[in-house]
């Protein structure tokens, strides 16, 4: 049975169980809850700890959850992977949640940056987003020809556990002063698996942030996202008439332009 900690959600130094919680994924048939508790104490007081089940058969679904009593010792867990349990290799991240952005529940080592303005330059983004781990590269996209910027770019870390403390961060990101909008960066391959998974869920809409909702069909969100190719963040997808950039894109039309933020619902 998963343990309970009394007292709600947050520890006695009020971090919120969210910023203390692991997903732990690719776990052996076998591995209970008292395993998996056995081996993540090593890190430190653990609060509550679970293997998921199928309700009917009760066997394991093949992930589970962790949580803490600290973020200190989610850090700890996460700086001393790989992790082996009951013979197999398992796949911990930071429990991030999905909210309305199912990208959040993929593994990512690359940033979406968007939001970026003309005192924002390589340097000031690489500095701002090392606090959270090592940058492997930074590109700022600019227009073609030019040095105008086109109001967003991308970060990239050399490991993925970065990019799942910046979501968890929330949107709250200030660099020189101006606040950026962070998210993960699919590939369009990554999207399309994205769509497959949830094909059953319902419809796609798309809400742009300067007004109104637009609902696509599932066949068409794809087309929509990656015009022009590439990948779905980046590469023709965002230079594209309706992507990122371009004629609808950050720096398009108003302080935000034409930014698209999908959603399922």
């Amino acid at each position: 049975m998963p343990m309970k900690r009394e007292g709600g959600n947050d520890n006695a130094e009020g971090e919120p169980e969210q910023l203390r919680k692991l997903f732990i994924g690719g776990l052996h048939i076998k591995t209970t809850d008292d395993t998996l508790k056995e081996f993540y104490s090593q890190w430190g007081e653990i609060v509550d700890v679970v293997v998921m089940k199928d309700p009917k058969t009760k066997k394991s679904r093949g992930f589970g959850f962790v949580t803490y009593a600290s973020t200190l010792m989610v850090d700890d867990a996460m700086a001393n992977r790989p992790h082996r349990i009951d013979g197999r290799e398992v796949e911990p991240k930071r429990a991030v949640p999905r909210d309305s952005k199912p990208e959040n529940g993929v593994t990512a080592k690359k940033l979406f940056v968007g939001g970026i303005k003309d005192e924002h330059d390589e340097e000031s983004v690489r500095q701002y987003f090392s606090e959270f781990g090592n940058v492997t590269s930074v590109s700022l996209l600019t227009e073609k020809g030019s040095d105008k910027k086109r109001g967003f770019g991308f970060v990239e870390f050399d490991d993925y556990d970065p990019v799942d403390k910046i979501i968890l961060k929330g949107p709250d990101h200030w660099i020189c002063g101006k606040k950026v909008d962070v998210r993960k960066a699919l590939s369009k391959q990554e999207l399309a698996a994205l769509e497959q998974k949830r094909s059953m869920r319902g419809k796609f809409y798309l809400r742009a942030l300067v007004g109104a909702n637009v609902y696509i069909g599932l066949n068409k969100l794809l087309d929509y996202i990656t015009a022009g190719g590439g990948e779905a963040w980046g590469g023709g997808g965002y230079g594209g008439g309706g992507g990122y950039g371009g004629g609808g894109g950050w720096g398009g039309g108003g302080e935000l332009g034409g930014y698209i933020q999908w959603e399922i619902f």
